[in-house]
């Protein structure tokens, strides 16, 4: 089976790497978004996926739309299949045909909740404790075509948003390859119930912390935002990131601590913060100007004899 592989972040590429290892599967190119600017000097980057395909040797078409000028590339290869894992655009009805077989799409939700560009953000936001990926043939609306399978995964208690995406990825790799070969052998998909929940991509107002709340929702936030787009607040006037996972307490001794919402205290050794209900336990923090350091050592290093009452998260 000559399969197009679409796709463009880090999350797309071991299903990449796993399609083209198939003895079966025949990747003949690799369909990603142009290069684009990265870092403070905006160099223009190969995106992950187009990076790894480099490296295995195959035809990379890049582009932001799939127009008919890309759609005549895509003919050229030869491809039946199309094999999706965000990509990044959607592809209009003259797309969606050009390929005899369809397009299977690799999504990380449980379809049909949350459809569109950040499932694995929003459900975490959402407070959701299992997460999962579905495998299903693309039609015209946003994630609603009928399903092939679908998998779940438990979201662990020191999980972040990306280190979740990575492991539904390679989970999800050989799911992908199975969905193919189900297409091929005739398995007819199941059309997805009800309406679903839409899972828009987050920004960077997102990830600021109102430690007003309670510590479960300060918690899911912070999992949520991690990496990107980054969980802040402010100390000092400055903004101040939350790297790592918080830890919410709920230990009698962590409990009776004074803690008002946003103040900072150490408290056998741990970085508490109090919150709308009890405190959470700080993990790693980025400094204003500083790099990503365990929280225990930024704070011995900005509380030790300091009045720590003055240390407070606005």
């Amino acid at each position: 089976m000559k399969v197009l592989f679409a796709g463009t972040p880090q999350a797309a590429v071991e299903p990449l790497k796993h399609l083209a290892d198939q003895e079966d599967l025949d990747v003949v190119a690799v369909l990603t978004r142009p290069d684009a600017p990265v870092g403070r000097k905006k160099t223009l980057t190969p995106s992950p996926v187009a990076q790894a395909a480099a490296e295995l040797g195959l035809a990379v078409i890049k582009a932001d739309r799939v127009d008919a000028a890309v759609i005549d590339q895509i003919l050229v290869t030869g491809a039946q299949v199309g094999a999706v894992v965000a990509y990044g655009a959607l592809l209009k009805p003259a797309a969606l045909e050009a390929l005899p077989m369809g397009w299977v799409n690799l999504h990380f939700s449980a379809l049909p909740a949350w459809r569109g560009a950040a499932p694995v953000q929003q459900s975490l936001l959402a407070g959701e404790t299992t997460a999962a990926a579905t495998t299903f043939v693309l039609d015209e609306g946003m994630d609603t075509g009928p399903v092939l399978r679908r998998f779940t995964d438990p979201v662990r208690a020191d999980d972040v948003a990306g280190t979740v995406l990575n492991r539904l990825s390679e989970v999800g790799a050989p799911v992908l390859a199975e969905s193919l070969r189900d297409l091929a052998n005739g398995v007819t998909p199941t059309p997805q119930p009800g309406q679903g929940t839409k899972a828009p991509k987050l920004t960077g107002t997102d990830g600021r912390i109102d430690w007003n709340q309670p510590a479960e929702r300060i918690a899911a936030r912070v999992r949520a935002v991690t990496p990107e787009p980054g969980a802040w607040t402010e100390l000092d006037g400055a903004r101040f990131k939350i790297t790592g996972h918080v830890v919410q307490r709920h230990e009698p001794d962590a409990q009776e601590v004074p803690a008002p919402p946003g103040q900072v205290m150490i408290h056998h050794g741990s970085v508490l913060v109090g919150t709308g209900t009890h405190p959470v336990e700080l993990t790693l923090v980025q400094p204003a100007g500083k790099k990503s350091m365990a929280a225990s050592d930024w704070a011995r290093g900005r509380m030790t004899g300091a009045d720590t009452s003055e240390v407070k998260f606005a």
